[in-house]
């Protein structure tokens, strides 16, 4: 890595101030399907029991009425988020009824866009907005690709040790913006780097074939596993390859993170830009709305980004316009695929390789990104979620080529470092631990959950589905023996009844023509 990476924690180290970084604020988002029995996508609406998908702080649902979202609380430890996400989804559980969460990122036994149930919010204006926007997606991308589940790692550096590590810095910007310059460091690196996180992490090398029902020429860009399933023997996250996530429809867009007033302005202009093809869907042609706009992005939310960065937003508020405001408050990592081997889909080792991770991104050299290295990311990307086990696999590092293997282990040393300052006085050592592990995993490929998975299926001779319906019930029967109790029942409780209070005071107030309404949304500046 840079000599300025040494630099810098040289400098915390010897100015004694290398503790001000540990103990960053990280939450957890977790997407999860509803599924039955014979593992298709849920058509019942969002389990009453759970209170109101629009206002419960913890418990909402996604794109759609079957895919539902987890949202924990900031904690300045991992394994209190863990902890919390382990009780949301034991909640869950105690309301689900007859149905259960899959376990995988990718989504099976699909028949057909009109399957898909998109999420309802009830009347109020924001209600309908948030539903408009997903009918909206529906029609530019298709429901298929948003039944795909992942989990978002958000994560903020204290907030004592940005005056410290400005002063280190020599910075005279003035506070908030040198925090908003720093984390957007931490982003372009994050960029540069995170195909690392999609070989680690990554955890679906499978599809289900319904998956494709409506691009069936894609078959042939793939291995068949059995009649019903297609892979690539390499592969890590076909979640976040051009089937997925990372939708070819906003492969043009070139979105700046090279400051924050030029991320704001690039976005703005995706927003405000119309789009010959979106315009074609029309906004409300039969009188029924189909989407928010006919623009390149309805909202700021379109733009599958791997990474994002964040200010919480008042009610109504713009993210653009949070940004604008307040600069960044913490940064959202979203390439991580649900962990299949984890009932509730994340591991707290996880967390603690991506703190250390993402601290390394600050502080190693974060030059501004142009468009052809932007390009080079996005390829990276791509080649890793194809193919990153492949030995042979070269990636491209600007002006030159690298074996993924060496780059990743080039990363891991840096970290090594980080990784120690994190762990302090701990004698469990969980930071160093847990790079030790995915040291071993660049070693040894067979030992990522990607491979783990193709292996497990080979030995067991089950299609995708089939396996992955196997690892949710097995899940699913651990949680049916449990029942949330205690003070966590009673606050989840009354968080869920003054949820649905939220939603009927929404409901009630004398609200504007939902045309004025969103006209004033869009007209914040």
């Amino acid at each position: 890595m840079s000599q300025l990476f040494n630099d810098r924690i040289s400098q915390l180290i010897n100015s004694h101030q290398q503790k001000s970084f540990g103990h960053g604020l990280r939450g957890i988002e977790k997407e999860s399907l509803r599924i039955t029995r014979d593992g298709k996508i849920s058509q019942a609406p969002h389990p009453a029991g759970l209170g109101s998908a629009l206002t419960h702080p913890y418990i909402t649902t996604d794109y759609s009425e079957a895919l539902m979202e987890f949202i924990t609380p900031p904690f300045t430890d991992s394994r209190s988020a863990t902890s919390f996400l382990r009780d949301i989804h034991q909640s869950v559980y105690d309301n689900l009824g007859d149905e259960l969460l899959l376990a995988a990122s990718m989504p099976c036994a699909i028949r057909g866009d009109s399957s898909i149930p998109i999420a309802d919010y009830g009347t109020s204006n924001i209600g309908k907005m948030k539903h408009i926007y997903r009918r909206g997606l529906g029609y530019r991308y298709g429901r298929a690709m948003q039944t795909i589940s992942g989990v978002h790692f958000n994560y903020s550096v204290p907030e004592g040790f940005w005056p410290i590590f400005q002063d280190l810095e020599k910075n005279r910007l003035s506070g908030s913006e040198f925090i908003s310059a720093s984390y957007f460091a931490m982003i372009r690196n994050s960029l540069r780097f995170g195909w690392l996180i999609l070989y680690l992490f990554g955890a679906s090398p499978a599809i289900c074939k319904s998956f494709l029902k409506d691009r069936t020429t894609l078959y042939q860009d793939f291995t068949e596993f059995d009649p019903f399933t297609l892979y690539k023997p390499f592969a890590t996250s076909l979640r976040m390859s051009d089937i997925g996530y990372k939708n070819s429809n906003q492969s043009q867009l070139n979105i700046s993170y090279n400051n924050l007033k030029d991320y704001i302005h690039s976005l703005t202009q995706a927003i405000e830009t119309p789009y010959p093809d979106y315009k074609n869907i029309g906004v409300d042609p039969d009188g029924e709305y189909r989407q928010l706009n006919e623009n390149i992005l309805q909202i700021e939310n379109e733009y599958y980004s791997t990474v994002r960065p964040k200010q919480i937003a008042h009610s109504g508020e713009k993210p653009t316009l949070a940004l604008k405001s307040r600069g960044v408050r913490y940064v959202e990592i979203r390439s991580l695929d649900i962990d299949i081997f984890q009932d509730i889909g994340i591991n707290p080792d996880t967390l603690y390789f991506l703190e250390a991770w993402m601290l390394t991104c600050l502080f190693h050299e974060s030059p501004s990104i142009g468009e052809a290295e932007s390009d080079i990311f996005n390829q990276n990307f791509l080649q890793v979620s194809y193919n990153g086990r492949d030995p042979a696999l070269v990636l491209n590092r600007g002006q030159s080529k690298i074996k993924l293997k060496d780059w990743a282990l080039e990363i891991c040393e840096s970290m090594q470092s980080v990784c120690e300052i994190l762990d302090g006085s701990d004698p469990e050592k969980p930071y160093t631990k847990s790079l030790s592990t995915q040291i071993r995993a660049i070693h040894n490929p067979e030992l990522t959950p990607s491979a783990r998975i193709l292996s497990e299926m080979s030995t067991s001779n089950e299609p995708f589905a089939t396996y992955a319906q196997r690892i949710s019930e097995k899940y699913e029967s651990t949680f049916r023996k449990k029942r949330l109790e205690g003070q966590r029942l009673i606050d989840f409780q009354a968080v869920t009844h003054q949820s649905v209070d939220d939603q009927h005071e929404l409901e009630k107030l004398n609200q504007l023509p939902f045309a004025t309404f969103l006209k004033n949304y869009f007209d914040q500046c």
